[in-house]
């Protein structure tokens, strides 16, 4: 059923780019579109709405509303320990996943980098195959009629062939943000993996977009027609609308680069609510026609962005924290125990009393398997709102309560660790974390299902000695102290900067200690958005009916009141006015189907909600697991690790090779693992968050 599923929505997704591929072509503007425009035009939707939305919306709300059946049907497979070894199907699909270091683009396995260079290849192809046809009809005759030399004539189709590419670009600027996305799950792409290709499409955004203004105010000044700068049209194209849609892009754009993003995140952080006025003034500047395009990939991050809203109106149970003396604290929250996730998953939090409006990821440490009741996030001092957030928590006198509010948690939809012989985890600093879920979750696996677990390594660089601590995170704050008996765990831990033990602590040292929380009883646990058993099936509902309940809205208006007045001329009811409409009609068709999925839901969790409140209340917070990890750590002061050692001397038939930190840290493995040499290593760069 599933494969059946995916070959459908593959099929769906083909059909999709055959139509982008076909858009600048002659075939497609002289035959296919007027004839699929004489059997969509309708009083209800016009001569282009029709067309547009059948063939540019649909597919990927269908591919969506697929994604999440395909995702229901997998959960039960998901919650099943499989132990699939490397057969040769699967070795190939490896050596497509083999990493590569490509300037600019950082670390990007073989599979990322062919479907970026298809995406590529698209643009190019419509911007070569408009120039080639556009500028064939251009000559000095024609110019001339215009009053306009040729290469006037040729820069002025040059810039409107720049905007068109550039909306096909926008479609898929906004798909990798959208966090809660079936397409990602299905794809296998994580929310945190996932902001790379929506920075490389910004980028590209961007770019085509800019150059498709300055065209225009060249060919405006060359032409005497600087006055068109303020022109807003009643029907067409509306030049002021476009104008501020890129003025905000360029503000936003400006803040992304490396540079300004980490010295001023603030600063990123504020300007990127643009989007909203870039996206708005876009459509006004299109119309509603051309917005269709990249309407798909809008939609759905409008509704995604929504459910965010909706979960993170409340508080949730902050029970207790950890403070160690490395500036770093463990976060733990009440959560409802349906609520699973997978190890490397992330939430947003954000902590009303430091910041209203910011909202930071943070990878979660705990396990949903081995703490069925609690979630765990990992924080370490490093900008000015965790510092604020650790000085509050770690203070002599900590506040009773703490409001905390949580979007996610978002993650991948499986991890198959469970395949290979052996894991190599290498982390630096705060990377470790995700490292401890992950080790958590096999700590699960081989104590409570009894199922076999490959060996795993884990190198951790560290600063200071003091950092060392972190590795004590690896136990539950809570619950029976696990036992690692039957699991195959060796740590090497490395402390750079330091060439000797510290000496013994004395009793003023600070040492790891534990903080609770007296929580609201108001404050639910932390519980899935749309319920826990059929969440995607309840996604889906959400988009289908938000989609439908949009169109039939649009459709009612545009016949009772838009086609009495135009008569589908295009000529008379204003095309801004109409997207201003549209625009209007999707926001309340989104605010709909989402607030009545998520209400049903909130009163379905209800009952399960409060009977976990009350244990919470009546339970004592127990002391920290007292088992050592002594047994299974190396600790190396004074240098690095050896990496090439520690991957190239492993002999098993399948190596799982997982990095977190640093991107230095990171590139050193990757290439690593890219040699010819290390055909049983299996890389994998994981995003943290902190």
């Amino acid at each position: 059923m599933r494969a059946a599923i995916a070959a459908l929505a593959a099929a769906v997704f083909a059909g999709y780019l055959v139509l982008l591929v076909a858009m600048p072509t002659y075939a497609y503007k002289h035959t296919w579109l007027p004839a699929l425009r004489a059997k969509t035009t309708t009083t209800y939707f016009g001569t282009n709405q029709g067309a547009n939305f059948l063939v540019f919306t649909s597919p990927i709300v269908v591919i969506a509303l697929l994604g999440c059946v395909y995702l229901h049907l997998g959960k039960n497979n998901n919650s099943q320990i499989k132990n699939i070894k490397s057969g040769e199907g699967q070795n190939r699909i490896e050596i497509w996943k083999r990493p590569m270091i490509i300037k600019g683009l950082g670390i990007v396995s073989r599979i990322e980098l062919a479907f970026f260079l298809m995406f590529i290849a698209l643009l190019i192809w419509n911007l070569a195959t408009y120039f080639h046809n556009d500028f064939a009809r251009i000559t000095t005759i024609s110019a001339t009629r215009s009053g306009e030399k040729v290469w006037e004539a040729k820069l002025d189709m040059a810039a409107l062939r720049l905007g068109l590419v550039g909306n096909i670009a926008l479609t898929f600027l906004f798909l990798p943000v959208t966090r809660g996305s079936s397409v990602l799950q299905f794809l296998g792409v994580t929310a945190e993996g996932s902001i790379k290709y929506h920075i490389w499409v910004g980028h590209i955004v961007m770019t085509l977009f800019t150059a498709h203004g300055l065209c225009y105010i060249i060919y405006w000044a060359s032409t005497h027609q600087i006055s068109q700068m303020v022109k807003w049209e009643n029907t067409g194209i509306s030049n002021i609308a476009g104008e501020i849609s890129l003025l905000a892009g360029l503000f936003l754009w400006a803040t992304t680069f490396p540079r300004i993003r980490k010295t001023m995140f603030e600063l990123f952080f504020y300007t990127h609510y643009l989007y909203i006025l870039f996206v708005f003034f876009f459509m006004l500047h299109v119309g509603i026609s051309y917005a269709s395009i990249m309407l798909p990939g809008f939609f759905l991050f409008m509704i995604d962005r929504y459910l965010r809203f909706l979960q993170s109106r409340h508080h949730v149970r902050l029970v207790s924290a950890r403070v160690l003396p490395c500036h770093t604290v463990e976060l733990n929250f009440s959560k409802n125990k349906g609520l699973n996730y997978s190890p490397t998953s992330i939430v947003f939090m954000n902590v009303p009393s430091i910041s209203k409006l910011q909202w930071h990821p943070f990878t979660i440490s705990s396990s949903s398997s081995l703490e069925s009741d609690n979630i765990s996030v990992i924080i370490k001092r490093e900008g000015k709102w965790t510092t604020k957030l650790i000085d509050l928590v770690a203070s002599p006198t900590p506040p009773d309560r703490l409001d905390v509010s949580i979007e996610g948690p978002y993650g991948p939809a499986s991890t198959d660790f469970l395949r290979h012989d052996l894991l190599v985890m290498v982390s630096g600093g705060s990377g470790v974390t995700p490292f401890i879920s992950i080790i958590r979750d096999l700590i699960h696996t081989s104590e409570t299902l009894k199922t076999p677990t490959p060996q795993i390594l884990l190198v951790a660089a560290f600063k200071n000695s003091a950092d060392l601590t972190m590795l004590g995170l690896i136990l539950p704050i809570s619950g029976a102290p696990p036992h690692l008996s039957n699991l195959n765990l060796q740590i090497e831990a490395y402390v750079t900067r330091q060439n000797q033990p510290p000496p013994p602590p004395q009793e003023n040292d600070k040492s790891p200690r534990t903080v609770g929380f007296n929580p609201s009883p108001t404050d639910p646990p932390l519980a899935a958005t749309l319920g826990n058993c059929n969440s995607w099936l309840w996604l889906a509902a959400v988009i289908a009916s938000s989609f439908i309940t949009y169109l039939v809205s649009i459709g009612i208006l545009t016949r009772c009141f838009i086609y009495p007045i135009d008569r589908n001329s295009n000529r008379v009811y204003s095309t801004a006015a109409r997207a201003a409409i549209h625009v209007a009609f999707i926001c309340a068709a989104v605010v709909a189907g989402a607030t009545a999925g998520f209400v049903w839901n909130k009163a379905r969790v209800g009952k399960e909600t409060t009977q976990i409140r009350n244990m919470a209340a009546e339970r004592e917070m127990e002391s920290l697991p007292q088992l050592s990890l002594a047994e299974s750590i190396n600790v190396y002061y004074g240098e690095r690790p050896d990496l090439k050692r520690y991957l190239f001397e492993r002999k098993e038939s399948s190596v799982g090779v997982l990095v977190c930190g640093p991107k230095k840290l990171r590139r050193q493995v990757a290439y690593i693992c890219s040699s010819s040499l290390a055909e049983n290593l299996h890389f994998e760069s994981i995003s943290f968050s902190w």
